[in-house]
Parts: structure tokens; C-alpha cells; sequence
């Protein structure tokens, strides 16, 4: 067990039915917990993970469900600084540092960016999000710094959610990469899913079994064994900037998961102690959901990757 998660594990009784159906029924788990689960990469079957409820295991199959310990129902306020870009009644922009988790989760239930907005806030978070994220209508990874917007109001959360869905969004990461990506710019297009091979990475997958997912990119500078590079993306997919350089041979500097930095510039990260991958959310741009207000932030390299740079630079 890990982290206080419990693990459920038996055979499945009768074959021929859905596996959401079957697991319910032998866990007595309801079956959206399951659907949950196996989104999140947490079952097993036959000691593979499975990630299809539609699937329709033989009797006698081995299951194995890892259940992440139970969370606090609501999440705390917690005065914690936050760098702000633009806030009204209706929605706030933040520009989060790297290290920062968005929402508390198992392994991390407080010292959130939501710990933070609700003391910042006072409460005042849509709630179309759940009690334990409220406001939240996107994320970025804990690792990964820059523009984030949350919904004070359902309103705004409705309204965002919608631009979000139609890919309306403006979203520009910057990126430092292994390599020289050629041609200098394109478009990456492949289907993310989780692993499955390991529940806490995503992976290219075949069309179909995945979501959806395109990002285009542009080299903006170049240096001796690495490349700036601007991210745009026309969908928002966990870990999609990550998995899609990585798949082309551009895995991004300091990422502990997708790739591995070039030995050449080891001595470099090391000495500089980076130690994230390099990458920052740089533009967002929408729609004011509530006033139609065409608005759009900007936010410059944080520290770490600043330092970075010029000594790649140099």
C-alpha cells in the first residue's frame, strides 16, 4: 500500500459483462468509483491495468483495485501567497510557481493552489468543480509554472468550461527541449491516454482509445544541444506538451518522466539545480465569460528557467 490506499483484489464471478458492472459487483464499489479508477489507471486485470469499462473480462479473471485513501470532504483556507494577474467578481488569474499542486488530492491535502484561493477568496468559488476543487476549471502540472484562470462564480465556471471545450482558448507554453526539432516548427497530432504500463504516466495511443490531442510548435531560438520552443495548443490534454515533444524526439529539459536530459547538459542542470521539466505557461487568452471582454496575459520566464536560459545562451 501506498500513501494509505487500501487494495481490493479477487476474481471475477461471472464473465461476458461489462467490467465497470463486474467490479462493482465485486468490490461493491458503486460503478462510477470504478469508472473512476480505471480512468485514474488504478485497476488491474490479469496484472495488466485496464482502463476500459466497456471491456468484457472471461470468468475468472484476477482483478486488483488500488483505492487512494479518502480525502478531506472540503478543502481548507490556508494563507498562502499567490501572484495575481487579473481578478473581478467573476474569475481570478493567477501565474503559479512551479512546485505548486492546483487542487489537495491524495499525497497532497493542503498547501494547494485551492488552499490558497479560498483564504484569498474567502470562500467565494464556483462550485460546479466539488467541494475538494473548487473553481477549478483547468489545471497544470505541480512542476510546470505559469497562467492558470478559476471561476469565482458558475457563471464564469459555465462559461470558461465551454471555451475550454471548443478549444477557444489561447494557450502558449514556452519550453526548452533536448535537440534541435526539425522541421523548426509543425504540428504534433496523437491520442493521450494513461499508460499501460504505468498509471502514472500518459502515453501516445491509437486513435480511438484515447482523447484527442493537437499542439503546434515553433523553434524560437536554438543552442548547443537544446531549443526554445513555443507550444501552442489546440487542445489541453494531462501532460500533452510533455508526451508530444517527447514522441518526436524532443523531450523537455529536467523532466523526470518523458525523458532523460542529454549527458552533455547534466553538469548544466545540476549546477543549477533545476530540477522540473522546463516549462512554463506563458499566454492565456479568452473570453470574459460574463462581459465578452477579449482578455489576454502575459507571464514572463520564472527565475529557474530565466537561469537557465542564459546559461544555455552562454
Amino acid at each position: 500500500m501506498n500513501g494509505g490506499e487500501s487494495i481490493l483484489s479477487g476474481m471475477i464471478a461471472d464473465g461476458g459483462q461489462r467490467l465497470d458492472k463486474a467490479l462493482a459487483e465485486a468490490s461493491g464499489l458503486s460503478r462510477e468509483r470504478i469508472k473512476a479508477l480505471l480512468g485514474e489507471g488504478r485497476v488491474l486485470l490479469d496484472g495488466k491495468l485496464a482502463s476500459q469499462a466497456s471491456l468484457k473480462p472471461a470468468a475468472g479473471a484476477r482483478y486488483e483495485i488500488r483505492v487512494p485513501a479518502a480525502i478531506p470532504a472540503e478543502a481548507a483556507a490556508q494563507d498562502i501567497p499567490l501572484s495575481i494577474v487579473f481578478e473581478d467578481e467573476h474569475l481570478i488569474v493567477v501565474d503559479k510557481p512551479a512546485g505548486l499542486v492546483v487542487h489537495p488530492a491524495a499525497g497532497n491535502l493542503d498547501g494547494t493552489l485551492v488552499n490558497a484561493l479560498l483564504h484569498h477568496c474567502k470562500g467565494q468559488l464556483s462550485g460546479i468543480g466539488g467541494v475538494a476543487r473548487p473553481g477549478i476549471v483547468h489545471r497544470i502540472d505541480k512542476d510546470t509554472s505559469g497562467l492558470l484562470v478559476v471561476a469565482k462564480t458558475d457563471k464564469a465556471h459555465e462559461g470558461l468550461a465551454r471555451q475550454f471545450a471548443d478549444h477557444s482558448i489561447e494557450r502558449a507554453y514556452l519550453a526548452l527541449v533536448a535537440g534541435h526539432p526539425a522541421p523548426p516548427a509543425g504540428t504534433v497530432r496523437g491520442a493521450i491516454a494513461r499508460s499501460s504500463t504505468n498509471r502514472k504516466k500518459m502515453a501516445l495511443v491509437a486513435d480511438g482509445r484515447g482523447k484527442h490531442a493537437v499542439t503546434h510548435y515553433r523553434t524560437l531560438e536554438m543552442f548547443d544541444g537544446a531549443a526554445l520552443v513555443e507550444c501552442r495548443l489546440e487542445t489541453g490534454r494531462t501532460h500533452q506538451v510533455r508526451v508530444h515533444m517527447a514522441s518526436i524526439g524532443h523531450a523537455l529539459l529536467g523532466d523526470p518522466v518523458y525523458g532523460r536530459t542529454p549527458s552533455r547538459l547534466r553538469p548544466l542542470l545540476s549546477g543549477l539545480h533545476f530540477a522540473r521539466q522546463a516549462l512554463h505557461a506563458a499566454v492565456l487568452g479568452f473570453l470574459h465569460p460574463v462581459s465578452g471582454e477579449k482578455l489576454r496575459f502575459e507571464s514572463t520566464l520564472p527565475a529557474d528557467m530565466e537561469g537557465l536560459l542564459v546559461e544555455l545562451r552562454s
